[in-house]
């Protein structure tokens, strides 16, 4: 009687320990198919999240703000581009509030900073900066040129952009001007411009289509001379 009870009790533990493995098993599957589909589902959204449209995007208002921020409030203008050639766009109503677009701006900033011993006194009324970044459409690109102040990117009244001792970076491909007005604009009054620059562009993807608007605008705070 004990040798059987024995027995019993050996073929009732190979049971459930087979019952239980099986369950197990079951479990780890259906775990593994849910951090399956979960690792899918993450790596959708950090590749639309990473797309080259959207690290684009942000590569534009950033170095836009940050030179616009930068830049002289006096001294900038914007342009029109045909077969190469710059020209200054002007409002058709200059008495009137007119808002006035082109296919590039030219900033102009300093790139150096004060020292301890210089004073407002000591700065040349007739430096209105020692540098600039001149922002433009290439084809489908928006590139900027950095160079210095004077001679500047456009000479004085239009013409051919400089090539001479110019730092090219593109900012972004497959760029076109968003609907209303141009890729930039500002408004003006009398020939003078507020300050307030805006930037209008559409970035597409070129893999799936997928398209996003950059709509922002920097306001150019330094004013030199006063």
């Amino acid at each position: 009687m004990i040798c059987n009870n024995f027995k019993s009790r050996s073929a009732f533990t190979i049971i459930e320990l087979v019952t239980t493995t099986a369950i197990a098993s079951i479990v780890v599957l259906i775990i593994g198919i849910l951090m399956v589909g979960a690792t899918n589902n993450w790596q959708q959204v950090y590749n639309k999240t990473h797309k080259q449209i959207f690290e684009d995007a942000s590569n534009i208002s950033l170095t836009f703000g940050s030179i616009g921020r930068r830049a002289n409030r006096t001294d900038y203008a914007i342009y029109s581009i045909t077969n190469s050639v710059f020209t200054p766009v002007e409002s058709a109503t200059p008495s009137q509030d007119t808002v006035v677009s082109g296919d590039a701006v030219e900033f102009r900033y300093w790139d150096v900073s004060l020292t301890s011993g210089d004073t407002e006194d000591l700065m040349d009324v007739s430096k209105t900066a020692t540098a600039y970044a001149l922002f433009y459409l290439d084809g489908d690109k928006l590139k900027v040129d950095y160079g210095a102040y004077p001679p500047g990117g456009i000479p004085s009244g239009g013409g051919s952009k400089n090539t001479t001792d110019v730092k090219t970076v593109t900012l972004a491909e497959n760029v076109s001007v968003g609907s209303g007005c141009g890729a930039f604009s500002h408004t003006v009054l009398s020939g003078e411009g507020y300050g307030s620059v805006r930037i209008n562009l559409v970035l597409t993807d070129p893999n799936d289509g997928q398209q996003i608007s950059v709509l922002t605008s920097v306001l150019l705070r330094n004013i030199w001379p006063q």
